[in-house]
């Protein structure tokens, strides 16, 4: 059953397709609009590892849609405590639901399940590997604020050796032809085999350890935290902990229309100064995060978005 598991699933086409339905859905997404689309459908929300904004917004995309839910949980309140295998749980819950959003701690488990299941599994994060769905709320939140995602100027600063988000979202930007900057300390650098598959296609990488001298010429500063559970040793984390903190008095020289993401939750990276100004996006960003799975699910599912949805949805 086809899946959501890298951003090679889906085709440059298939990408735009999927954002112009995330747009047509966005009314449903604020609650202004009823549309059941998803009515009868069963989600199942396996999550493995803490989770806010996916799993949250997995089912709050499901339910706006009119479909309903099923949690995994808290794993210590689960069967796998008891050593249930990852294949015996894709199967139990293969049964029970029509699609299903899973976040593992193991790299690869994600296509692990999509190759055991007959229901369509959309990667909500697996380790270090990938986040598809994150991206594609991403790239909804960049189009929005741009009008387009050709040609930008975009810098991904922090955790760029454990960051899922970040290694999704620079090949889905290279393919529209965006120019990418690797900001992080030297032990914390893209991992040498993305920066080298991304040049391969033909995409001008710079990488950096200054975040502070790549403000001006950027159209999207993407932030991410220092994750500490990824380090297998805690003294190398307390080497780079803290390492970018960016304040509003940083971003003096930025262009007027440049935005600041991040994929949250933020620890120290960001001041709460940036709330406040106009580049900060973050927090509409998670918010885009229900649009983009709503869409994704009914492409997934065959479910075709009208073209004009107040015609077709009820007003609350």
């Amino acid at each position: 059953m086809p899946g959501l598991i890298t951003m090679d699933d889906l085709t440059n086409d298939e990408i735009i397709s999927i954002l112009d339905d995330a747009e047509k859905l966005l009314p449903v997404a604020k609650g202004e609009l009823y549309l059941p689309l998803l009515q009868g459908r069963i989600l199942g929300n396996l999550f493995f590892e803490p989770s806010t904004r996916t799993r949250m917004s997995f089912e709050t995309a499901m339910k706006r849609l009119g479909g309903d839910v099923v949690n995994l949980g808290d794993v210590k309140t689960s069967s796998v405590v008891k050593g249930e295998t990852l294949f015996d749980t894709i199967q139990m819950v293969d049964g029970y639901t029509d699609i299903i959003a899973m976040r593992h701690p193991r790299q690869g488990a994600a296509q692990y399940a999509c190759d055991s299941a007959r229901v369509p599994i959309l990667n909500g994060g697996d380790g270090a590997g990938h986040h598809p769905t994150q991206t594609m709320l991403d790239l909804f939140t960049i189009r929005q604020a741009h009008g387009t995602l050709e040609g930008l100027n975009v810098v991904l600063a922090g955790d760029l050796r454990y960051g899922r988000t970040v290694h999704s979202l620079s090949h889905a930007l290279v393919r529209f032809g965006c120019n990418v900057t690797f900001a992080s300390p030297d032990s914390l650098r893209m991992p040498e085999e993305i920066v080298a598959d991304l040049k391969a296609h033909g995409a001008e990488v710079v990488e950096t350890d200054d975040l502070l001298g790549q403000i001006g010429n950027a159209d999207v500063i993407y932030m991410t935290r220092i994750q500490k559970e990824r380090f297998p040793d805690e003294d190398e984390y307390a080497k780079v902990a803290g390492a970018y903190k960016l304040q509003a008095s940083d971003l003096d020289g930025a262009k007027a229309d440049m935005i600041i993401m991040h994929p949250l939750p933020r620890v120290d990276e960001i001041h709460p100064s940036v709330d406040s100004t106009r580049h900060a996006r973050y927090f509409e960003q998670a918010f885009n995060g229900v649009v983009a799975r709503m869409a994704l699910m009914c492409w997934l599912l065959g479910v075709k978005v009208p073209e004009d949805v107040t015609k077709e949805g009820v007003v609350l």
